[in-house]
């Protein structure tokens, strides 16, 4: 494992997420007069924008020779993208905001994430993947501490102070991006014209993304679970507090699941991994209690833990060496895509018959795809090892 570069990218991660989830959970706090619906559009509309772009970035990366070039304007102009939300004063400065941002994040991931793959050995591959999914999680969890902080020194209304704030550690991770260092095969590599055709993708990634893409299509923002928190009439900061607790649980548990999916392999992972985000859903359509959530955030760290890596490092172990950036870009592109219509079939769901019935038909529906899904999974882990 190339030490270095694995710890660089896992810090610059950490500090992006950290500058970036000070904010995110106070965002449906602001749009809860705007609606379940409106949050849904503008978390799906985003993030659908950048999955595309990420699939873009990715197989430019493969072409290119350096993917550290493309993975600094994606950063870079996340961190732009905060000056709208600081100076915004509706749901549409949000809206704004929230594409900015996440185009950097399309334009960033794949090529961060191939960089990262060539950071570890064939058999390293969930561990190296499973270190930055920790530190990322880890730097959402004290931004999310941060955020409290803040606003109980400033006080629980004056959210942009946060928002102000959360530009210092998003500028620390990008300056820390020009100390990565690009592989020396990739940068040896003659340039290629590497096509993004789906029918010349690997029949074994065919079938992996389309499981991905049918559990995405239930896979809605989190916003909605922030919604709920606030829906039961707990405060900002409980808010914030359950937020964190999801993250912290997340980050101490993502390296143990991707070294475990090294030693052992991925498909019972990553099916245990669908079916528990059912089970919490549905959790979701029921609770009332603090404690009861305090439960379900926990489940739901560890369901980002055992799916998040563990569904990249399988990617980079069914592509080829010189094609790892346009699969990965694949995977995200494909993962985002269907995070529109989940997101605002939530949103509307939960507008038109109540939280419960949205939640309950988000749970049943993840549950079912992971008992449908598993033979697939099974088929594609055995061909791969």
């Amino acid at each position: 494992m190339k030490g270095k570069n694995i710890w660089v990218l896992s810090l610059v991660s950490f500090f992006t997420d950290m500058g970036t989830y000070m904010v995110t959970p106070l965002i449906p706090i602001i749009l809860s007069t705007s609606g379940p619906l409106i949050i849904g559009i503008i978390d799906g509309l985003s993030e659908s924008l950048a999955s595309v772009l990420k699939f873009y970035s990715g197989n430019r990366s493969d072409r290119q020779k350096n993917r550290k070039n493309i993975a600094i304007v994606g950063y870079g102009l996340s961190g732009l993208g905060r000056l709208v939300l600081i100076l915004s004063s509706s749901w549409i400065g949000v809206f704004i905001w929230k594409l900015v941002d996440r185009t950097g994040k399309g334009i960033r991931t794949a090529p961060r994430d191939a960089l990262i793959s060539e950071s570890g050995g064939k058999n390293k591959q969930g561990r190296v993947f499973g270190i930055h999914q920790m530190m990322d999680m880890l730097g959402a969890a004290l931004g999310i501490g941060a955020a409290i902080v803040i606003l109980q020194i400033v006080g629980n209304q004056n959210i942009k102070a946060v928002f102000l704030y959360s530009v210092v550690p998003i500028t620390i991770g990008w300056l820390l991006l020009f100390g990565v260092k690009e592989s020396i095969n990739h940068l040896n590599k003659p340039s290629k014209n590497l096509q993004f055709k789906w029918e010349l993708l690997d029949s074994n990634i065919k079938k992996l993304l389309v499981v991905v893409l049918l559990f995405t299509i239930v896979n809605s923002s989190n916003s909605f679970l922030l919604l709920r928190v606030a829906d039961l009439g707990f405060s900002n900061q409980s808010v914030l507090l359950m937020y964190l607790l999801f993250h912290l649980t997340a980050s101490s548990l993502s390296y143990l699941s991707g070294a475990f999916s090294d030693k052992y392999g991925r498909r019972g992972i990553l099916t245990a991994g669908y079916a528990l985000y059912g089970i919490v859903y549905i959790g979701f359509a029921v609770v009332h209690s603090a404690t009861n959530l305090v439960i379900l955030f926990i489940l739901y760290g560890l369901y980002s833990a055992l799916t998040k890596g563990v569904e990249k490092a399988l990617v980079v172990e069914l592509s080829s060496p010189d094609a790892k950036g346009t699969a990965l870009g694949f995977y995200a592109m494909v993962s985002g895509i269907g995070f529109f219509p989940a997101s605002l079939l939530t949103g509307w769901l939960w507008q038109q018959f109540g939280a419960a019935t949205s939640f309950t038909i988000n749970g049943v529906i993840a549950i079912t795809a992971a008992l449908l899904l598993t033979r697939t999974l099974k088929r594609v882990e055995n061909k791969s090892m």
